[in-house]
C-alpha cells in the first residue's frame, strides 16, 4: 500500500457513480488521507470547491447534465493563473483521444477505469507533492519580494535622510533654525491638495519641496549672508543656486529626486517669463515649481532674514495677490485668497514655529516630524475640512 505523504491534504472527488466514490474514499482512507470529500452531483462541484478549497480534484470525465470538461473549465476560471492546482481525470474511456482532450483542457493527469488503485495512489501522491513544491516556491518568492521591498524602503529612507541633511546644511547657513525648508514642504502640500492633487502626489511634493534651495550650499557666505543690497554680479552668483541644486539632484532614478530636481531648478521662474535661470514662460514652468514658488515666498516673507524683517500676514497675502499672473501662476496664487487655505497655511507655519528646534532630532526632515498632513484633515469637494 502506498501511504500518504501529505495526509492532511484536502481531496475532492466528483463522480456520478456511487460505487466508484465509495471505492476511492476507502482506498484513500486506508492510505492515510484524512480530508476526503466526495459528491455525486456534478452541478454541486463548483460551490463545494469554493467551500472547502481542496488541494487535489479527482474528476470523472463522463457525467450526466454536465461533464468533467465543463466542470474543469468553470473551476479553472476561478483559480489564479499563477497557482498550480492538480486535477486527476477519471474515465472509462481509455482512448488516446480522450486522454489528449482531457490533458489539453487543463487536467494534470489521467487514469482509466477500472482503477488500478496502486497506480491511482502513486499519481495522487505525485500530484500533491508537485502542488506542495509549487507552494513552497511561491512562498519563497513572496518572502524574497518582501525582503526586496524592505531593502528598497531602507535605501529610500537612507537616501531621503542623506539629501534632507544636505538641504539642512545649506539652509542653516542663512536660517539658524533650519525650519524654512520644512515649512515650505508642508505649505506646498497644502497648496497642492487645495489644487486637487491626490494625497500621493501632494505627499511626494511635501518631501521634494524642502530641497528647493539645496544649491545654496555652493554660494559664498559673503553673498548669502550679506545684509545689504547685492551687486549685479553678486545677484548673478546668488541666482546660480538654482542650477547648482539641479546639478546636485540630477540623475536620480526615484520620482522623489526627479521632482526635487525640477523644483530646485525652476522655483524662481516667473509666470511672465522674467524669472531665472531659464526665463521659462507660464505653462513651461513645472507645476510643482509654481506651487513651491508661492510657498517659498509666503514663508520667506513671514520670517526675519538678515536683509529684512518679517512682514505682517496681511502684507504677505496682499503681495501674493498683487503678483498673481506676473510672478506667480494665478491659479496657485488665487488659492491664497480662500479663507480655508489661508487658515491651513497659517496653522502649518505656527506648528513649525512653535516646534522645538534646539535638538538635532527636531530639525531632521522626516515625514513623521511634520505637523499632521492636510490630507489627514480630508479634502471634500474642493474645500478643506478641519
Amino acid at each position: 500500500m502506498i501511504t500518504a505523504t501529505h495526509p492532511h491534504a484536502c481531496i475532492l472527488i466528483v463522480d456520478d457513480e456511487p460505487p466508484n466514490v465509495r471505492l476511492l474514499q476507502r482506498v484513500l482512507a486506508d492510505a492515510g488521507y484524512r480530508r476526503v470529500t466526495a459528491i455525486t452531483a456534478p452541478r454541486e462541484a463548483i460551490a463545494r470547491f469554493a467551500e472547502i478549497k481542496p488541494d487535489l480534484l479527482l474528476l470523472d470525465l463522463h457525467m450526466p447534465e454536465i461533464d468533467g470538461m465543463a466542470v474543469m473549465e468553470r473551476l479553472r476560471a476561478q483559480l489564479p493563473s499563477s497557482e498550480f492546482f492538480p486535477i486527476l481525470m477519471l474515465s472509462g474511456d481509455a482512448s488516446p483521444l480522450a486522454c489528449q482532450r482531457a490533458l489539453s483542457m487543463g487536467a494534470s493527469d489521467f487514469v482509466a477505469k477500472p482503477f488500478d488503485m496502486h497506480e491511482v495512489l502513486i499519481r495522487i501522491r505525485n500530484l500533491l507533492e508537485t502542488r506542495s513544491l509549487h507552494r513552497q516556491v511561491a512562498e519563497h518568492n513572496q518572502h524574497l519580494e518582501r525582503k526586496v521591498q524592505e531593502r528598497t524602503a531602507e535605501l529610500d529612507t537612507a537616501q531621503l535622510d542623506t539629501i534632507a541633511r544636505l538641504a539642512l546644511a545649506a539652509e542653516f547657513r542663512d536660517d539658524e533654525t533650519g525650519r524654512h525648508t520644512q515649512r515650505v514642504g508642508a505649505l506646498a502640500e497644502v497648496l497642492a491638495l487645495a489644487l486637487g492633487w491626490n494625497d500621493g502626489e501632494a505627499g511626494l511634493l511635501r518631501l521634494a519641496a524642502p530641497l528647493h534651495d539645496v544649491g545654496k550650499i555652493g554660494i559664498p557666505d559673503s553673498i548669502l549672508l550679506k545684509s545689504g543690497v547685492l551687486t549685479v554680479s553678486e545677484r548673478k552668483t546668488m541666482e546660480g543656486h538654482t542650477t547648482i541644486g539641479a546639478r546636485i539632484l540630477s540623475g536620480g532614478r526615484s520620482s522623489f529626486i526627479q521632482l526635487a530636481e525640477k523644483v530646485a531648478l525652476s522655483h524662481h521662474e516667473r509666470w511672465d517669463g522674467q524669472g531665472y535661470p531659464e526665463r521659462r514662460l507660464g505653462p513651461a514652468i513645472p507645476p510643482a515649481a509654481r506651487i513651491v514658488a508661492v510657498a517659498d515666498f509666503f514663508d520667506a516673507t513671514m520670517h526675519d532674514r538678515v536683509y529684512r524683517k518679517a512682514w505682517p500676514v496681511g502684507q504677505v497675502l496682499a503681495a501674493i495677490a498683487a503678483m498673481s499672473g506676473t510672478a506667480f501662476d494665478s491659479v496657485v496664487a488665487d488659492l491664497c485668497t480662500r479663507p480655508e487655505v489661508q487658515e491651513a497655511m497659517l496653522v502649518t507655519t505656527r506648528a513649525f514655529s512653535s516646534a522645538d528646534a534646539s535638538s538635532p532630532e527636531g530639525v531632521v526632515i522626516r515625514a513623521a516630524s511634520y505637523p499632521p498632513s492636510l490630507s489627514e484633515r480630508r479634502v471634500r469637494r474642493g474645500r478643506l475640512v478641519w
